[in-house]
């Protein structure tokens, strides 16, 4: 396999790469395998896995701003919808070792800068609460209704 294909088709590259693991898990020896890349990959996984949690509970804060400040417009439905699918896909995609990394005020105190210049039917929401009133354990299994209430009661 040519040295630059790493850089020009990943997706080959890695096809070709997990051949070569298994003929080595399974005894054989293979002296093609590029492990830097195969490294850097391994590592990349893990992080994409996490900004990809980080970003499915940053849209539910986001949705969950937005149920709280504008509670009586149309679009409610549409963004519990939406708040219930990014929270079964964080969920499902979350692991322990995330718990960690995951600044839950950090990733409230972005959502309420996205939501900050938004007007919907003409005017500014309410005002969102002065800290995040939910946990990340909360954020990821809680039902819609009962995250609303949190942010209500905040």
């Amino acid at each position: 396999m040519p040295h630059d294909l790493y850089e020009r088709d990943v997706l080959a590259w890695s096809i070709h790469q997990a051949e070569l693991l298994r003929l080595m898990a399974s005894g054989e020896r293979v002296n093609d395998i590029d492990w830097e890349h195969v490294v850097e990959e391994i590592e990349d996984v893990g992080i994409s896995e996490l900004n990809a949690v980080h970003s499915l509970l940053r849209h539910m804060l986001v949705h969950l701003l937005k149920l709280n400040g504008w509670p009586h417009l149309g679009a409610c439905r549409h963004w519990r919808g939406e708040v219930i699918a990014f929270q079964t896909d964080a969920e499902r995609r979350f692991a322990p070792s995330m718990r960690q990394r995951l600044d839950l005020a950090a990733l409230y105190a972005r959502a309420v800068q996205q939501i900050e210049p938004l007007q919907y039917g003409g005017s500014p929401g309410l005002l969102p609460p002065a800290a995040c009133p939910v946990t990340l354990d909360e954020l990821l299994t809680a039902p819609c209704t009962a995250l609303e209430a949190a942010f209500r009661a905040a």
